[in-house]
């Protein structure tokens, strides 16, 4: 393959990949009406958050190491979240604030005054509207309630198109798309019309080994095996983020949920299969019908960020470079992690690597892989212990650039 071939990340995307953990937070009337997926026609006066307070839930974030934060603003059954003049199915039919609240307006200040990037979900299947059927009159809906968002809250570092309930419906992306360029131009879009960022392809949180970055479908949504139709301008560089919420399946808070908490242990895994596959982990935290965060979630936020900091904080020593590169430690040292990075602005080209490390006068193999990408992260089954630390590129698509060969101790 020729150089100029490769797939290269826009300056927005490999900016968005060094973000790598986002928090998600998925919130409306079904949090007060126990369910996933509401029908549309739950009342608003259900929605009534006695002590909403979303700079607790972006501090739970940001303590814990979270680099960005997505919020629902209208999820399927097609409540929204600010007041849009598009409907009477939001906030302003609320009895919250006397219906003059705004959801998206609190984490939008929120995100902006603690320094956290924040992005917008809005689903394009409404089970509320009536315009829904008409195809026409419905785009020309969305597409209003899409402008309100993208120029009324700051700066957006992502919208979110769910294809969940739009599988074989056709919106009017490229007029979508046009929107976002012309009010977000910073914006990563997920999944769907011109994408700058594909779904994973699961709800579980990590990302298949190896994981490009190049890719020319994804799949819609969990309930069809169909590839999305991205319009033709959809760049060939079009990273993974992997979704998952962080007790169970269920994404909104519900009543007396005896669903299992994610462990510690089985969070650091999805993260090391996530983000150490090159791809973000996005991870879901759903306040109460109070408006907050339980306590028992944001106990394991932080013991989550302080175990990421514990083994991925500082380095023993890391190195860059190119064909090969060598870390040398000041004396032996344990090692048990390595994290590889390229320096992805020219493009995705290894394609086999080895690690290795300098035992008893000669290199010997500790691990080794095809992808490396924005970030691979290879944990040892058995510490090994040396001064000296390479990594070797076997084959690549031209000439290759690590940007960082790190080694972590236990």
């Amino acid at each position: 393959m020729a150089e100029m071939e490769l797939a290269k990340p826009s300056r927005q995307q490999a900016a968005w990949q060094d973000l790598e953990l986002g928090l998600f937070c998925h919130f409306g009337l079904n949090t007060f009406c126990n369910r996933e997926w509401g029908a549309g026609d739950d009342s608003p006066a259900a929605f009534n958050p006695s002590a909403l307070d979303a700079a607790q839930w972006v501090r739970a974030a940001k303590d814990a190491g979270f680099r960005y934060f997505m919020l629902t603003a209208k999820h399927h059954d097609g409540f929204c979240l600010w007041p849009t003049k598009t409907t009477d199915y939001s906030v302003k039919s609320s009895p919250w604030m006397s219906g003059e609240g705004d959801v998206v307006r609190e984490c939008a200040d929120a995100c902006r005054e603690a320094g956290m990037p924040f992005g917008i979900y809005i689903s394009p299947w409404d089970r509320h509207d009536p315009r829904y059927p008409d195809v026409a009159a419905y785009d020309d809906v969305y597409c209003e309630q899409l402008t309100e968002l993208l120029t009324g809250y700051g700066p957006l570092v992502e919208m979110w198109f769910d294809g969940a309930g739009s599988e074989g419906r056709t919106y009017d992306w490229p007029r979508i798309m046009n929107l976002v360029r012309r009010y977000q131009p910073d914006a990563m879009v997920f999944n769907m019309g011109a994408p700058t960022v594909r779904w994973v392809g699961n709800e579980d949180g990590f990302a298949p080994y190896p994981c490009w970055n190049a890719a020319e479908a994804a799949r819609v949504s969990m309930f069809t095996s169909d590839m999305t139709a991205w319009l033709p301008d959809t760049p060939a560089w079009v990273p993974a983020e992997c979704p998952v919420p962080i007790r169970g399946h269920h994404w909104f808070w519900h009543p007396n949920d005896e669903t299992p908490l994610r462990s510690l242990d089985e969070l650091i895994d999805l993260y090391e299969r996530s983000v150490g596959h090159g791809a973000t982990l996005l991870l879901n935290v759903a306040p109460d019908d109070r408006g907050l965060f339980v306590e028992e979630e944001v106990s394991r936020l932080a013991e989550f960020g302080t175990e990421l900091k514990r083994r991925y904080g500082h380095s023993l020593g890391q190195a860059e470079g190119g064909r090969t590169t060598v870390v040398e430690l000041p004396t032996p040292s344990p090692v048990k992690r390595l994290v590889l990075m390229e320096d992805i602005k020219h493009g995705e080209r290894v394609r086999s690597y080895v690690a290795e490390a300098w035992i008893d006068g000669q290199w010997i193999a500790i691990s080794g892989g095809s992808a490396i990408g924005h970030k691979k992260i290879d944990t040892l089954a058995v510490p090994v212990q040396s001064a000296r630390y390479r990594l070797t590129v076997l084959e690549s698509e031209g000439e290759p650039f690590i940007r960082s060969f790190a080694v972590y101790g236990e």
